[in-house]
């Protein structure tokens, strides 16, 4: 998409995607609330915010205001501002860290890109920016709109909407708040009038209501047709072993064949094969020549990396090797390219297989008609020279070649008809801003008033041209870093952590009109784009809305990890509150009558609150016998008088359904087996149906409160087309996800607690994996107390303290015997207290997986008196970690954990643990800061000795501790 908006500003004029964009206004202007002006909105006249919005406690609210001039509607919180400028066409012209004074825009983008049908258009955006390094507000005043984009009609302001339902059933923070408070914008946007021809250009069949002036499909080649052949081997041809359009020929040479082309051609289109090429520059593709210039679109292989290949395109002047973005695509697969001409300009276009188009480029259009069509291997500028670096002999192939005239009478009809149909379309861009929190959401919305079936190819709904986070001149295969900007979606899989779960929609780009940039290849990865990495392809039948992957946007106001760390923690506690449910959880080992309800007796005992049916213990979830969901029912029953919640386990992915016609199938293989794991089972299959089906009505049947579901949709890609649902391919993620997405939401409506392996926490997930290696607890009891307390403070990192599982295996688990085992756990108390006290310590929950919670009244005594401990401060157990006040466990001395929160009573807690076989005494030089505390603070522990310290200019402490061998302290701040 780059080399489309790179092209684009020297553009005027009407092309194919400017018809959808006319169609919208008429619904909008009927169907949609009535607009507020800007001037109903108060002036902005907030300054900068002088306290740390880290450690305040009456923050900002979040308002929508106009500028004094009142040109701009303004996003503001005190802490982040967005700016739109309203006329002459909507455009985003600031995003300011109110912090830090920064800006984090450098130039103006589109507010979001669609593709409908095969029509692709911009929603608002400005061009003509001069340069794009930064953003000079007068350069506002001699930017235009684009003639193809959306136009603003109308906004909204008001409050913010949850996303689903939250049921609270349970105890989570009591500060928390659902929907978190703030403010909505939502702007309405309608499109400028398109001719019926701008429409057909980019219908998904190129031939559709069309004159055929030619097609080849290369059986054999008629006269018209004439092949060059590159000298630099004698091995060169256009025909191999009888396979006439298989080039044979040594990278970076030209083979091809060309012929003229009849006047009046509109739309031209090539099929071909990759093959082994690896070519850049010389890669195969297709060139239109014009008497003073050719244009070329062809497919890079040997800069796409990890075998992927991308666009490349000459425009008639000047080469743009990362045409269309830097996505890796598909070298095994037949590729489509074509171009489409309209008055002023040519649309270079692209597909994979069947599947939808996209748009590589805009060129504007050479005088008069292209006089000649050449397909095969060409030089950068489209001709017939060789690189002087030939390369090794590789095969590729051109299959098919085809030119097509104007619309005929039916085909003029048809686009008329469409047209009309696609007036009834609504388009609006959603903003949510957050009192208190430097946090902004963004989200796209069609609405199909059509009598038909519509399709959403593509739906890019965040395009932000950020100020970049490193200049360098050259990367040398080393990552750059990114702007400072934390970017999550709701369409997230596949990852334990954010970073990994998020890479199917969110995608940090190079941006080719950032032309005075650093890097000398023009490599800085500084354009965010966030859309499904392929698809989605959703069909839209009439009446209904279709909602884009929800964007949240964080900026960071310093490199420091603590204030990295604490402000992703205030992320998530607004927008997935449900974190902060972290029930105490026992897994029980079997599932029989006895065991469960003396498990649940016990919990009752110590007060433990939830009770698994763990994995192994015989407990099936897809067993739908009566006498099974009965036998739960009661189970569920007892548990509910005893005042314990009552789940069980089941496994989705990295399993293997038979028939194997039920699994996901490889699209790069063509064979069932999993992209993440060995096998995935398909969700829109049949079983997959019936599974969740099955889940639904095991919960409505039985009361049972938690889910811990094993391996989530990863995000496996399916070729198999599964009717109703799934069309193929290029759906199938967008499918599988909403599947999955809206049982969790679902769950979450009802109050189900979800522990599950992956980053579904804004779908309604409440807890994943700390972080922890599942063999690491068949290691030695005392390297196992180690590694607990060094994946809590890495895994605390990126996420609250509740939101991460760990593991005490109170039986043998992966092996390890007797070493690694705690039953019977009276003979190996010291070893269970010290787990019992370092996850507890830090605020988290661990599977305690095992027949029993305690084998003597010693045991239980131990066990209830921390979860006792636990309870009594469980506010501040469950807050932020500040991990530069912590030092995390190495074994070779004290490591401490400081828990903070400014807004409690008990402002902080250091829990500082010993692991070595002798008592230590030590002064530790503690940082308060993040406890909001000022001059002086009142430090108690488990004696009950309270101490009033001063704290330093820089908020500091000493704090004398002495620890027993193996053993634990802690001190509460006041």
């Amino acid at each position: 998409m780059e080399a489309a908006s790179l092209l684009r500003d020297t553009l005027g004029g009407m092309g194919p995607t400017a018809l959808l964009l006319a169609c919208l206004a008429a619904s909008l202007a009927a169907g949609q609330d009535a607009a507020q002006s800007l001037s109903s909105l108060p002036i902005l006249d907030r300054g900068r915010k002088d306290v740390d919005w880290l450690v305040e406690t009456d923050p900002t609210p979040a308002g929508a205001f106009r500028s004094e001039d009142g040109r701009e509607l303004i996003l503001d919180n005190g802490l982040i501002r967005r700016a739109f400028r309203l006329r002459p066409a909507l455009a985003c012209v600031a995003f300011d860290d109110l912090r830090t004074g920064a800006s984090l825009l450098r130039a103006v983008r589109p507010e979001a890109r669609l593709t409908i049908d095969g029509l692709e258009f911009d929603v608002g955006g400005l061009l003509g920016q001069p340069n794009h390094a930064y953003l000079d507000p007068r350069w506002l005043e001699e930017m235009r709109p684009d003639p193809r984009a959306l136009r603003l009609v109308g906004f909204e302001v008001g409050p913010t909407h949850e996303r689903f339902p939250w049921k609270r059933v349970r105890r989570s923070a009591p500060d928390v708040e659902w929907p978190p408070s703030g403010v909505s914008l939502r702007l309405d946007f309608a499109l400028p009038e398109l001719a019926p021809q701008e429409v057909q250009a980019a219908d998904t069949e190129s031939g559709t209501g069309r004159q055929v002036l030619f097609e080849e499909e290369f059986d054999e080649l008629d006269e018209g047709w004439r092949v060059h052949t590159s000298l630099a081997h004698e091995r060169s041809s256009f025909l191999n072993e009888g396979k006439l359009g298989e080039i044979y020929t040594p990278a970076n040479t030209a083979v091809f064949a060309q012929r003229a082309l009849p006047a009046g051609a509109r739309v031209v289109e090539v099929g071909l094969h990759l093959g082994t090429d690896r070519s850049a520059s010389w890669g195969p593709g297709m060139a239109l020549v014009w008497p003073e210039r050719t244009l070329k679109l062809n497919l890079r292989a040997s800069t796409g990396g990890d075998g992927g290949a991308i666009f490349g395109v000459f425009d008639g002047a000047r080469e743009h090797p990362r045409a269309g973005g830097h996505e890796k695509l598909d070298v095994s697969a037949e590729w489509t390219l074509r171009m489409v001409l309209d008055d002023v300009q040519v649309h270079l276009e692209a597909r994979s297989g069947s599947g939808p188009w996209l748009q590589v480029a805009r060129v504007e259009r050479p005088a008069g008609d292209p006089t000649a069509l050449r397909v095969g291997k060409l030089d950068v500028r489209g001709e017939g020279s060789d690189h002087s670096a030939v390369g090794e002999l590789m095969r590729s192939r051109i299959l098919s070649a085809a030119a097509f005239g104007d619309l005929d009478a039916a085909g003029l009809a048809a686009a008329e008809e469409r047209a009309a149909q696609l007036a009834r379309l609504s388009v609006s861009v959603h903003y949510e801003l957050y009192d208190g929190l430097p946090l902004i959401s963004k989200w796209v919305t069609v609405d199909n008033h059509t009598q038909h079936t519509l399709t959403i190819d593509r739906c890019t709904s965040e395009i932000l041209a950020a100020v970049e986070g490193e200049s360098r001149v050259d990367s040398r295969d080393i990552p750059m870093r990114l702007p400072p900007i934390h970017v999550e979606t709701d369409y997230a899989m596949g990852g334990m952590m954010p970073k990994t779960a998020v890479r199917h929609a969110v995608h940090w780009k190079v941006d080719p009109r950032y032309t005075s940039q650093v890097s000398y290849r023009r490599r800085t990865p500084c354009l965010l784009e966030v859309h499904p990495a392929s698809g989605p392809c959703a069909d839209l039948p009439p009446g209904e809305r279709f909602e884009s992957v929800r964007v949240f946007e964080l900026p960071f106001d310093s490199d420091d990890v603590t204030r990295r760390s604490l402000s992703l923690a205030r992320a998530y506690r607004a927008i997935a509150p449900w974190v902060t449910e972290n029930p105490l959880m026992m897994h029980v080992r079997h599932a029989d009558r006895e065991t469960v309800q003396a498990a649940i007796d016990q919990c009752a005992e110590v007060g433990f609150e939830m009770v698994i049916l763990t994995f192994g213990s015989g407990f099936n979830i897809e067993d739908t016998r009566a006498e099974n969901l009965e036998r739960m029912a009661s189970y569920a029953d007892y548990a509910d008088e005893r005042g314990i919640e009552i789940g069980g386990y089941s496994l989705l992915s990295s399993r293997r359904i038979q028939p194997d016609s039920d699994n996901c199938v490889n699209p790069a293989t063509g064979a069932p087996g999993g992209q993440t794991h060995g096998f995935c089972p398909a969700l829109a299959s049949v079983w997959g149906q019936r599974y969740f089906a099955t889940l639904r009505a095991f919960f409505d049947a039985t009361g049972f409160d938690l889910l811990e579901h094993d391996g989530p949709y990863p995000g496996d890609q399916d070729a198999s087309a599964r009717p109703p649902l799934q069309k193929g391919v290029e759906d199938s993620r967008w499918v599988q996800w909403h599947i999955a997405s809206d049982f969790y939401r679902w769950c979450r409506g009802r109050g189900i607690f979800l522990n599950t392996p992956d980053w579904y926490f804004l779908s309604g997930s409440n807890k994943t994996g700390m972080g922890y290696r599942e063999v690491n607890w068949s290691l030695p009891r005392a390297q196992q107390v180690i590694h607990t307390r060094q994946n809590i403070f890495d895994g605390t990192r990126y996420k609250l303290p509740s939101m991460g599982w760990m593991f005490v295996p109170l039986t043998q688990y992966h092996g390890g015997g007797a070493a690694a085992t705690v039953e019977p756990l009276d003979e190996h108390l010291d070893h269970y207290e010290r787990m019992l006290m370092s996850n507890l310590g830090a605020g988290v929950q661990a599977c305690y997986r095992g027949p029993r919670l305690y084998d003597t009244e010693r045991t239980k005594e131990v066990v209830a008196r921390w979860v006792g401990w636990y309870t009594a401060h469980r506010e501040i157990l469950e807050s932020p970690i500040a991990h530069s006040s912590s030092r995390r466990a190495d074994g070779r001395g004290l490591d401490w954990l400081l828990h903070v929160n400014p807004a409690l009573e008990e402002r902080g807690m250091l829990v500082v643990y010993n692991p070595l076989e002798r008592a230590v005494r030590e002064t530790l030089d503690v940082d308060l800061y993040y406890t909001g505390a000022t001059d002086e603070v009142e430090l108690s522990g488990e004696d009950g000795a309270v101490q009033r310290l001063p704290l330093t200019r820089d908020y500091r402490v000493r704090v004398e501790v002495s620890v027993p061998a193996g053993g634990m302290r802690w001190f509460s701040i006041r």
